[in-house]
Formats: C-alpha cells, sequence, structure tokens
C-alpha cells in the first residue's frame, strides 16, 4: 500500500506526495467522487486527502455501529464491588461512557482532523474494574485514571511519547498493523461464537464454536453478513462495511422475531425494536473522582504499581492503534511518521483525565476506528460524526442495544483481513526485521494484548541487532523502551518482591 505524507492539523498545507502514490496535492483538482463543499473541505481538507464528505459520514457512523458495544460492555467491566463493597449504577455508567466518547471523540476530529474515535478503553477499564477498585473506592480509582492521563499528557507535551513512537522501526510499525489485525479478527471471531474457549479438560485452549462445530442462528448471522460484506467489496460497492452491517442488524431482528431465541444467546446487543427510544441521561456519576485518595488508601506502593500499570495499558495499546489506523488510512510518510501526530497524542492522553472525571474509566484511541477507515474516512470529519453520534447516544441509549455483537463482528473480520496486507512490506530474508515482526504479530492475537505484542517485538528487535553489532540501528529510545518492557514482563515478580498483592 503506497504511503502518503498527510498533514493531520486543519488548515495546514500539505507537502507534495511522492509521486505515484494517489495522494492529492492542494493546488490539484479533487479526485472523483470526493467533495469540495467549503468549509467543511478546507477545515478538514477533505478532497486534499483523497475523501469526499459522504465518505467521511459513512465511515462515521460505521465507526459507531462498530464500537456502540461498549455502551453495554463497559456497565460490565465497572459492574463489581470496590473495596468498600460498592457498586456504580449501570445507567449512570452508560450516560458517562457516552458523554466521555462524545467530547473525546469529537475533539480528536476537531483538533487533531484524523480518523479516530475515542471511549473507554477496554484494557484501561479491565485494569480499573478487577485490580483498580479492589484496592481503593470507586472516587479513589477514577483518580488513578487522571493522574494516568496527567502523565501521558505530560509525556505529550515533553516530545516523548511522539519521539517513541517515531523510534519504532519501520519493519516493527508495519507488525503492528498486521498484528492488530489478526488481534481484531480474533476479537470479532470470538464475539461471532465462531472462535470459543474449549471448556473439555486435556483439549486445546480454543475451539471452533462451543464443541468444534458452529451452532445458533448468531452465528448464521454472522456469517451471512461478513459474506455480504466481502461479496459487495469485491463488486468494489462503496460503503460496503456499512450496507452489511445494516442489512445483517436487519436480518438479526427479522429473524429474532420468528425464532425464539433467548436475549444471552445473543450477547451484548439484542436486536429487537426497545420498549422506548428516548430516554433522560443520568448524570449522577459526573465529577465523583478523589485523585490521590488511593495513595492514603491502598498505600503508595500498590498506588504507584496500579498507576504503572494504567500508564502502560494506556500508552502502548493506543501507540499501536494510531501506527496501525494511520499506515492502514495512508496518513503516514514512508519513514512511518504522522505529520500532527503530537495533537492526536495529547487528546489522547487527555482521554485518562476525562474518563476520570465522568466515572467511566479511561478514554483511548478504539481500533474499531480502522472500520470506518476501511470504508473510506480519511478525516477528522468522521470522528466528527461518530462523536456525534455518541452524544446523540445520551437520550437514546435503549437503541444502543440493537446492533447485535455479531454483526459488529462482521466489520472487524474484514478489517482485520484488510489491514493483514502490510505483510507484503517486511524484509522476511532479513532476521533482525522478521523475528521481532513475527513475534509481534503473533503474539497480539495469541495473547489477546496489543502491548504483549509490542513489547516482544521492540525486546527481540534490539537485542538481535546488537547480537549483530549494529548498535547505530537502534538508538536510545529503543533501548529504555526495551528495559521498560522488560519491567513490564517482570511486573508479577516485582509485584511479590515489594509485597504488593
Amino acid at each position: 500500500m503506497a504511503q502518503t505524507s498527510v498533514p493531520t492539523e486543519p488548515g495546514e498545507n500539505p507537502p507534495n506526495p511522492p509521486r505515484g502514490s494517489g495522494a492529492t496535492a492542494a493546488g490539484d483538482p479533487p479526485p472523483a467522487g470526493s467533495s469540495g463543499s467549503g468549509a467543511l473541505d478546507t477545515y478538514f481538507r477533505i478532497s486534499a486527502r483523497g475523501s469526499s464528505v459522504g465518505r467521511e459520514l459513512r465511515g462515521g457512523l460505521t465507526t459507531f455501529m462498530a464500537m456502540a458495544y461498549i455502551l453495554l460492555l463497559n456497565p460490565i467491566l465497572l459492574g463489581g464491588k470496590d473495596v468498600k463493597g460498592h457498586q456504580l449504577d449501570p445507567a449512570q455508567i452508560t450516560t458517562m461512557t457516552a458523554l466521555a466518547a462524545f467530547i473525546t471523540t469529537v475533539a480528536m476530529g476537531l483538533i487533531g482532523n484524523v480518523p479516530l474515535a475515542l471511549a473507554a478503553g477496554l484494557s484501561v477499564a479491565g485494569v480499573v474494574g478487577n485490580q483498580v477498585a479492589a484496592e481503593m473506592t470507586w472516587p479513589q480509582a477514577m483518580g488513578l485514571c487522571v493522574i494516568y492521563g496527567l502523565i501521558i499528557m505530560l509525556m505529550v507535551v515533553s516530545g516523548l511519547r511522539e519521539r517513541i513512537m517515531n523510534a519504532i522501526p519501520m519493519a516493527l510499525k508495519y507488525a503492528i498493523t498486521i498484528g492488530i489485525g489478526l488481534f481484531i479478527a480474533m476479537i470479532g471471531l470470538n464475539k461471532a461464537g465462531v472462535v470459543t474457549e474449549n471448556a473439555a479438560p486435556g483439549g486445546p485452549p480454543v475451539t471452533l464454536g462451543p464443541a468444534g462445530e458452529l451452532a445458533g442462528w448468531p452465528v448464521l448471522i454472522f456469517a451471512v453478513t461478513v459474506l455480504t460484506i466481502f461479496m459487495l467489496m469485491a463488486r468494489g460497492i462503496r460503503g460496503a462495511i456499512l450496507i452489511g452491517l445494516v442489512f445483517g442488524t436487519v436480518l438479526a431482528m427479522v429473524v429474532n422475531a420468528i425464532v425464539d431465541i433467548s436475549d444471552k444467546t445473543w450477547g451484548g446487543g439484542v436486536p429487537n425494536l426497545p420498549d422506548k427510544v428516548v430516554d433522560a441521561p443520568d448524570f449522577g456519576l459526573f465529577g465523583q473522582v478523589s485523585v490521590f485518595g488511593g495513595f492514603s488508601e491502598a498505600g503508595g506502593i500498590t498506588t504507584s504499581v496500579l498507576v504503572f500499570t494504567l500508564v502502560f495499558a494506556g500508552f502502548f495499546d493506543a501507540m499501536a492503534t494510531i501506527i496501525g489506523i494511520g499506515n492502514e488510512a495512508e496518513l503516514v510518510d514512508d519513514k512511518g511518521r504522522m505529520p500532527g501526530l503530537s495533537k492526536a497524542l495529547a487528546i489522547d492522553g487527555a482521554g485518562g483525565i476525562v474518563g476520570g472525571v465522568t466515572g467511566s474509566s479511561g478514554q483511548t484511541v478504539f481500533i474499531e476506528s480502522a472500520t470506518g477507515v476501511g470504508d473510506g474516512a480519511r478525516t477528522g470529519l468522521s470522528s466528527v460524526v461518530t462523536g456525534t453520534i455518541f452524544g446523540l447516544m445520551l437520550f437514546f441509549t435503549p437503541l444502543a442495544g440493537v446492533v447485535p455483537d455479531q454483526v459488529a463482528a462482521a466489520a472487524l473480520v474484514v478489517i482485520g483481513s484488510m489491514m493483514i496486507t502490510q505483510v507484503k512490506h517486511i524484509d522476511w530474508d532479513d532476521k533482525a526485521e522478521a523475528i521481532p515482526a513475527f513475534l509481534t504479530i503473533v503474539l497480539m492475537p495469541f495473547t489477546y494484548s496489543i502491548t504483549a505484542g509490542v513489547a516482544a517485538g521492540v525486546i527481540v528487535y534490539t537485542l538481535i541487532k546488537a547480537a549483530q553489532g549494529r548498535f547505530r540501528d537502534i538508538g536510545p529510545l529503543m533501548w529504555i523502551l526495551t528495559l521498560a518492557f522488560l519491567v513490564f514482563f517482570a511486573l508479577h515478580p516485582i509485584k511479590e518482591w515489594l509485597g504488593v498483592s
């Protein structure tokens, strides 16, 4: 895939694109199907990026449909009890999840001008709900989200976060994109019920369906949806992903109305017409945060380790996602650098603060943004669309559960298939590139962790280059990252040594 150097700041004049890149320079006429609709085109540089208003609107809607499940999943992730035995109200969590996604995603579109949507990060919410809340109260746990967001913001302001991202070698950046593609495909297959955990003792860890075979109407809906999208794409139909998602949702509603299917079978979303469409939002969790209370509640060492865990979960998951989607959207130059990256990183860092203040846990860039990119989104206008729909969900929360997991999963599998095409850019004859790339690619889906894949790739790349005596290829930041990732992998014995639970 051709790489182009495209600015991300609104109003910035784009540099001349490399020959054969397919990009459109500032003075060139818009490509066929692009829009020159006045202020929108000027601000978001829609024509300059070879897109159109229609594509951006469609991409924004597609991204929302692919990540709307967070409105249902986040209350589950944060549904446990804190150290005092208190639980958060699910309706309030849903409202705050929508509010935080609205604020951060619209900000990403207007300020960063990139097609990246934000919401409560699954890795961050998982840490907050399962580890942090076990040590302190919910307001104190949200305070740690504010702290980790401030730390990442300081890294952005100092330029350290962007330098770290630019220090990652190009081969690893391609591998990160591929690994994320396989990772989100794995998420999709698991959500659809195609790949499931094997409960039988002594068998393989995962299996096809619940017992070695596909079963149930929802899986059939997934299969029909994903095949429909692939066939539409093969025919060159624009908006294939969105068309497929709408078709799959309607089909699921029809099947659910005819066949007796339990709500539990559908998983996160149930394709039923809701009893009521509009409901008043409940902002009761807003501002319920204690920034430094966790240090007195859980102790300095325990709290510091938890903050370190949150920074790792928020920083490197977002870093890998931005690299992967930036490559897929052709928003990077031939060295893998994305102009204006600092603005996008600052907003992502601020997402930790927004999530803490709203009580929805830290916000981060969602890999599902790739679905909008796959449907043509190239600018921040698509993010504004996605964020606006999240804002509307404050009043239309009953509609959040209409799209079943199996339909949304189809989009993830399709985008995963598109992202692995980056494999052609890796020199598989160069062991210093091939081995770290391989580990990065396979560990992301196999460990269900983006950070684990990035960490393994960085460590092995540095050590192999050192073994070859090619120290100049490494750079000081890669050494620092290697040490940090070694600490990441050794976190459990370190916590045991420090006496941290």
